[in-house]
This record gives structure tokens, C-alpha cells and sequence, in this order.
């Protein structure tokens, strides 16, 4: 059996990966400040932790993990001028320091495997100019240049990817998916004519994670039905 660190796992789209992962047989080892039922599967162990503002001890993390996806992120649209430096500080340590914190404490176990696995997420915003989008994309393309750099440095011992998601039905874009209106607006602006669901995202996690991506490593994948290439 397969063991995965699963970082910020309450996320929905965490949580369709916990699923997906404890259908084919593997085991997840979960951090969330909040228990899901999801993370109750036996194959899971779930620690309560917030990783921006707690530290991952070393004794928590198994010898040897094959694979780590990392989760935490927001979504603060505004315009330019209603952002403060402090905000831009406050963003880079959820999406990149809580990131490389874990990566620190990991490194040795994801090396002790042969081809462990790492997954961070990005944003169609970071290639594809969008207003309102300075904060999300500053820190995710910070994000972006970690996968690269990272992946050159651990390759051959661990891959190194990212998921740049467009508009994902979750918790965290409701706000944006409120009405029937902005739901058609949604869907108007994808070549596929829908907004994105959680499965979407986890089957590309889980495929990032298998060993079906074992000559995959250094890429940002847009999985965003087709917003980031396709104008309609």
C-alpha cells in the first residue's frame, strides 16, 4: 500500500483525492485544521494541524512516503489598488512558505522512495492575464517557479508537478458560482461549456501521483477546459 501526505486536506478537492486514493487501495496521511469523514477510511491517519502557524514534526511523517500533494490556497479577487503589501505577505506564506515548510520536513522520506511524487497548485491566472487576479497570481507563479526549479534539483529521485486549475466549483469560488447567471457566464467562458468540477482536479492529482506519470516531471498542467488556450 501506497502512502500519500495529503496537506490541507478539508478542501474539497482534497477530499475527492482521499476518496479516489482509498478506493485503489492506498492510504493517505492527512493535515487539516478540520476533520472530514473522508480521513475516518482505515488506510488514513489524520493530524490536526495548521501548517502556516504550527510546525510538521519530523516524528509525524512516515520514513518513507510516495508521494505529497499540497492543498492550502485562497482566492481574493479585488482590483490592484484595494491590496496592501501586507496581503501580498499574508498570500506567499499560505500558498509558498506553508509549502516549502512541509518540503523541508519531507524531503528525506519522499527520496527514500524511487520516483515519489509531488503535487502543488496553481492558477490559469499565472499565464493568462486576468483582472483582479494580482494577489492569487504573484503567489502562485512564485509557485510555479518552485515546481520547475525543485524538479531539476530532486530529479531523479522525485517528480515534481503542478495543476493550474481555471474556475472549480468549491467552497473557496462560491462566492463566484453564486446564481444561474454567473454559472452561465462560467460555462460561456470554457471551450468545453462548463466550469470545473472536484473530480476534474482529483483525476489529475491521482494521475500525477501514479506510476501511470512516472516520465512526468516540471510541468505546470492546465486543467481548465480549455480557458487557458481556446477563446470561444
Amino acid at each position: 500500500m501506497k502512502k500519500y501526505l495529503i496537506v490541507g486536506g478539508s478542501s474539497a478537492i482534497a477530499q475527492q483525492c482521499i476518496t479516489q486514493l482509498n478506493e485503489s487501495g492506498e492510504g493517505c496521511i492527512i493535515i487539516s485544521r478540520n476533520e472530514q469523514p473522508v480521513f475516518n477510511h482505515p488506510n488514513n491517519t489524520f493530524i490536526k494541524k495548521d501548517v502556516i502557524n504550527e510546525e510538521i514534526e519530523a516524528d509525524e511523517i512516515p520514513d518513507k512516503l510516495d508521494g505529497l500533494v499540497y492543498f492550502p490556497g485562497s482566492i481574493q479577487l479585488k482590483p490592484f489598488k484595494n491590496f496592501k503589501a501586507e496581503h501580498f505577505l499574508e498570500d506567499f506564506t499560505l500558498n509558498v512558505v506553508g509549502a516549502i515548510k512541509t518540503l523541508n520536513v519531507c524531503e528525506a522520506a519522499l527520496k527514500t522512495n524511487n520516483l515519489a511524487s509531488v503535487i502543488f497548485f496553481s492558477t490559469v491566472a499565472v499565464q493568462t492575464g486576468l483582472p483582479f487576479h494580482t494577489l492569487v497570481s504573484s503567489s502562485k507563479g512564485a509557485i510555479e517557479g518552485l515546481t520547475r526549479s525543485l524538479a531539476c534539483e530532486w530529479a531523479p529521485d522525485v517528480r515534481v508537478n503542478c495543476i493550474a486549475p481555471s474556475l472549480t466549483d468549491t467552497p473557496l469560488a462560491s462566492r463566484l458560482l453564486m446564481n444561474e447567471k454567473q454559472q452561465d457566464a462560467a460555462n460561456a467562458r470554457h471551450a468545453l461549456g462548463r466550469y470545473g468540477k472536484p473530480h476534474d482536479i482529483a483525476n489529475a492529482v491521482c494521475f500525477l501521483l501514479s506510476d501511470k506519470s512516472s516520465w512526468i516531471t516540471g510541468q505546470i498542467l492546465n486543467v481548465d477546459g480549455g480557458f487557458s488556450t481556446l477563446k470561444k
